[in-house]
């Protein structure tokens, strides 16, 4: 059990950027074990909405309707959204005002205790493989560090026990499939794939069919990066998900969305069609530790009540922790 986040892309996809998460990029420190900040292994980074809090309820007066503005300005510049913002004050005044603590400390507290609630949907899943084998598939835009995830996590199932194997259903590129194998390589585990061009439902269906003769615990699922807005790939990821179900009726057991934590409200966006087309079942908030925002989970979780399974905090092979609601507001509140 595991409680509960780059690459090249896909036809009409924008460039990935140069530091595209690749083995070489990621393997030289995998004996770093995440650790720091609570739970999150986040460790001496802050997200920058704690130090503008502290600065607006800083000066040891009652929290007025001046500051309550500029505690509305300072969630959305760290993108939590405007319709998340704007309830998650109105509570927040409420709160306080209930409870008397009408000064600076008790507005701060309120306010935290806001965000913890409206991220309880967030943390309030356990991930369970279920009956093996499992079947994880992994979908989102181009460059938010889908392939890396798997590699980290298939990493972490090792480390709990778990078999494993990967399948490389992101056939268009190359270079893809080559990524995955050097991970497999660099794990130790069998990595099932086609040539480039093959159909990826082909090559999901393989994987399953192996992950069941080898009795292995989970097979992991890599697929081409693409923009929500792509009708027909977008499309894909529906037929490979029948073709699992249809090979192993109840699968897969997680479809998990990777969104890099720096997008912001595009983020939201891409979970609401990925969501709509792949039938998400939970988040992998990634880069969360190269963000000054990292709001962005709140509005997942205020919006779309999706639970966040993992969150990528560096680039370590170990530098996956799972997602903590106590520790993610201590770090995002952190002055």
């Amino acid at each position: 059990m595991f409680r509960r986040r780059r690459e090249g892309g896909g036809p009409g996809e924008e460039p990935p950027p140069t530091d595209d998460g690749s083995p070489s990029a990621t393997m030289p420190r995998p004996q770093r074990a995440a650790a720091g900040r609570g739970g999150l292994g986040l460790r001496a980074s802050r997200s920058g909405l704690g130090a503008r809090l502290q600065g607006i309820f800083g000066a040891g007066t009652a929290a007025s309707d001046a500051t309550w503005d500029e505690v509305e300005e300072a969630l959305i510049a760290a993108d939590v959204g405007a319709d998340t913002t704007l309830a998650l004050v109105d509570a927040a005044r409420a709160r306080s005002t209930r409870s008397g603590g009408r000064g600076p400390d008790g507005a701060r507290t309120a306010l935290a205790s806001e965000i913890r609630d409206r991220l309880a949907p967030a943390g309030s899943g356990i991930f369970e493989l279920g009956p093996a084998p499992a079947v994880l598939l992994f979908v989102g835009v181009n460059g938010t560090g889908k392939t890396t995830t798997i590699a980290k996590l298939a990493a972490r199932l090792q480390r709990e026990g778990r078999s494993t194997a990967l399948a490389a259903a992101d056939t268009f590129r190359a270079a893809a499939i080559e990524q995955l194998r050097i991970w497999g390589e660099q794990l130790g585990v069998p990595v099932i794939a086609q040539r480039a061009g093959a159909d990826p439902g082909a090559v999901a269906f393989d994987a399953v069919t192996a992950a069941q003769s080898r009795g292995l615990d989970a097979v992991l699922i890599d697929t081409a990066g693409r923009l929500q807005n792509k009708t027909q790939l977008m499309a894909e990821l529906g037929k490979i998900r029948r073709v699992v179900e249809r090979r192993l009726p109840g699968q897969p057991r997680h479809v998990l969305l990777v969104l890099d934590a720096s997008t912001g409200q595009n983020g939201l966006a891409q979970a609401e069609a990925f969501s709509q087309e792949a039938g998400v079942t939970g988040i992998v908030l990634t880069k969360l530790d190269g963000t000054a925002k990292g709001g962005m989970a709140v509005a997942i979780a205020d919006r779309l009540r999706l639970p966040i399974a993992f969150v990528g905090v560096g680039e370590g092979i170990e530098d996956l922790a799972p997602f903590d609601v106590d520790a993610y507001v201590e770090w995002l509140l952190a002055a």
